[in-house]
């Protein structure tokens, strides 16, 4: 379901924030001395909170952030229909594509599709920039990434009645959470994950 809206990398990246921001809250508590239960309760709802704004946060971040990567091929395409010739239209359209292309494929062939991609914006007309469901919907899966990191967090206070105990507890699950989410996004990356 995630990968639908967010791809691998995007997911991992939402899921490490949140997990961050949490364990940031926790790791910051363990300082407090306290073993007030009160306390522990009110710590929770701030590292959930926390996680909860920053999720409204990145879920907006990430609608405009759709948005605007629209709204950057449209300024290509006006571009495009604003040159005169075919060798600046696909000068700019080079711009934009050669440093993904150019290790894979030979001179000509960029050329060729270059020409195709210049003619096609050229032919078609001019959509306007919407915001669109799956921006919505990719912005809700990046909120709910975010703010379901801070739930772990809250586990070892729900079983374990000593405070201090359970935010150690609470910090050694999210740290363990951390190393294992950062080495499956390091496996992505075909380097070695250490």
């Amino acid at each position: 379901f995630f990968h639908r809206y967010l791809d691998p990398a995007e997911s991992l990246g939402e899921i490490l924030f949140g997990l961050i921001m949490v364990l940031t809250c926790t790791l910051g508590a363990g300082v407090i001395s306290s073993t007030d239960r009160a306390e522990a309760r009110a710590l929770l709802l701030a590292a959930v909170g926390c996680n909860l704004a920053w999720g409204v946060i990145d879920g907006l971040f990430y609608v405009l952030g759709q948005v605007f990567e629209r709204g950057r091929m449209l300024r290509l395409r006006l571009k495009i229909l604003g040159t005169g010739s075919p060798g600046e239209a696909r000068a700019l359209v080079a711009g934009e594509l050669d440093e993904l292309l150019t290790n894979v494929t030979e001179e000509e062939q960029r050329r060729s599709l270059y020409d195709a991609v210049v003619q096609r914006m050229r032919s078609d007309p001019v959509p306007l920039n919407r915001l669109h469901k799956d921006d919505v919907l990719g912005g809700l899966v990046a909120g709910m990434l975010v703010f379901a990191c801070s739930l772990p967090a809250i586990l070892p206070f729900l079983f374990i009645d000593d405070p201090r105990l359970a935010l150690r507890v609470s910090n050694v699950l999210l740290l363990t959470l951390l190393f294992f989410v950062g080495h499956r996004f390091a496996r992505d990356t075909m380097a070695k994950p250490w």
